[in-house]
């Protein structure tokens, strides 16, 4: 199956594989806004709802199965945690926002931490907020987007598990996300199809993000 994704040159695509191909590694866990690293180094951040496929999505970018780590419990990642790919760019898998199996308490916690992050971070160069292909954009998702907008962060959608879907399903939901992001200032209008699984628009995705490094 063919899908729709930014036009990039080969060159843009090769550079991307590059970067990709560099080493990968977790830095850490930040629970705290003062445990943020204290760097210039541009930061791209991967928000959605929890099980969306973050992780999964990481650990295929950088082709290391247990980077970042994978669960089918929704919410398990309950922190920012921080990746340095080739002292270039830091990417930052943030808590699944939505359901999450914790306390209230503590998913309140986790969203104040998310949202004090995005509103405030000056290296923050993009965010990519994740949508499960199968379900389009959620009321929660928008709640999401319109913060974003707020902030002024510069965010684009990323479809995931699109091979779990028919060719007709994926043409129908890019077409319900691309009319439901002209409503949104901050929102980049490329919007990239991809599955983790079958390893699809993920040189897009690498190109994209090759494209913020510099």
């Amino acid at each position: 199956m063919e899908f729709t994704a930014p036009e990039f040159t080969q060159e843009q695509l090769d550079k991307g594989k590059e970067l990709f191909k560099q080493p990968c590694t977790f830095v850490l866990g930040v629970a705290h806004l003062e445990q943020l690293p204290l760097t210039e180094m541009p930061e791209v951040a991967f928000a959605g709802r929890s099980n969306v496929g973050k992780s999964s999505i990481i650990n295929a970018l950088t082709s290391q199965k247990g980077l970042a780590k994978t669960s089918n419990t929704p919410g398990r990642t309950q922190q920012l945690n921080y990746f340095n790919l080739n002292n270039q760019i830091h990417i930052v898998d943030l808590p699944g926002y939505g359901f999450a199996q914790a306390p209230e308490s503590i998913v309140k916690q986790w969203q104040k931490l998310i949202f004090a992050y995005l509103q405030g971070r000056v290296n923050l160069k993009r965010v990519f907020v994740l949508i499960d292909s199968r379900h389009g954009i959620k009321k929660v998702d928008t709640e999401i987007m319109d913060m974003l907008d707020k902030a002024a962060v510069t965010y684009q959608i990323i479809l995931t598990k699109t091979d779990k879907i028919s060719r007709n399903a994926l043409e129908k939901v890019m077409a319900e996300t691309k009319e439901a992001i002209k409503k949104h200032a901050a929102a980049y209008v490329d919007i990239i199809a991809t599955s983790s699984e079958k390893k699809q628009g993920l040189d897009e995705l690498r190109a994209e993000i090759s494209s913020l490094a510099d």
